[in-house]
């Protein structure tokens, strides 16, 4: 019996173990340097798989982002998709769809920003709702893609409280038979000329 009882503790150290390990490889990639900063951004291995929270954000699924787009008062839709800023322009390969209505602020969810593109980021934040302060910003990328849950994060860092995160993103939005629509990036500052990448 006594064999038994410590046999099944040594299984139970174990496996606590091994989760232990298997916490410390998921926090870096294959360099061995951190999936996250200094300050608590995913800053590589965006396109895996994400939370299911985020301190501060409504987790909104399909159904729930439909119903509040319904509502007399939407949430306004970000999408954070990156796309290549060269010569002072955006240039897109190919078209992007996201959903409908939804404003487009590339590379704003990128784990480091430099001050020029976190200076667009929030120009657009702070112009988008100056006319209603309560109004939710809900944001979104694709499917286990960290840039939009880095976007809202930096968006509650910066004192917008009502804030979203749709983590199925385009993918899940189409995927539900949910209509999308061609999108374009809203349009750069200032602050961006002569900065090529994000």
């Amino acid at each position: 019996m006594a064999f038994r009882i410590l046999l099944a503790l040594t299984m139970l150290a174990g496996a606590f173990a091994v989760g232990s390990t298997s916490l410390a490889d998921d926090d870096q990639n294959d360099a061995g340097e951190p999936l996250f900063n200094a300050d608590g951004y995913r800053v590589d291995r965006y396109r895996s798989p994400t939370p299911s929270h985020l301190e501060g954000a409504e987790i909104l699924d399909t159904a729930s982002l439909a119903q509040a787009l319904a509502s007399p008062a939407p949430p306004l839709l970000i999408d954070v998709y990156n796309l290549t800023w060269r010569e002072d322009r955006f240039v897109a390969s190919q078209p992007h769809a996201s959903l409908p209505g939804a404003i487009w602020l590339p590379n704003t969810g990128l784990g480091e920003l430099s001050p020029e593109w976190q200076q667009y980021f929030l120009h657009h934040l702070t112009r988008l709702t100056r006319d209603d302060g309560q109004r939710m910003l809900v944001f979104l990328c694709r499917s286990d893609c960290w840039l939009s849950w880095n976007a809202a994060r930096r968006a509650l860092a910066h004192g917008f409280d009502h804030v979203g995160w749709y983590p199925h993103g385009v993918d899940g939005w189409e995927a539900a038979g949910q209509p999308l629509e061609a999108a374009e990036p809203a349009a750069p500052i200032s602050a961006l000329a002569g900065h090529d990448g994000p």
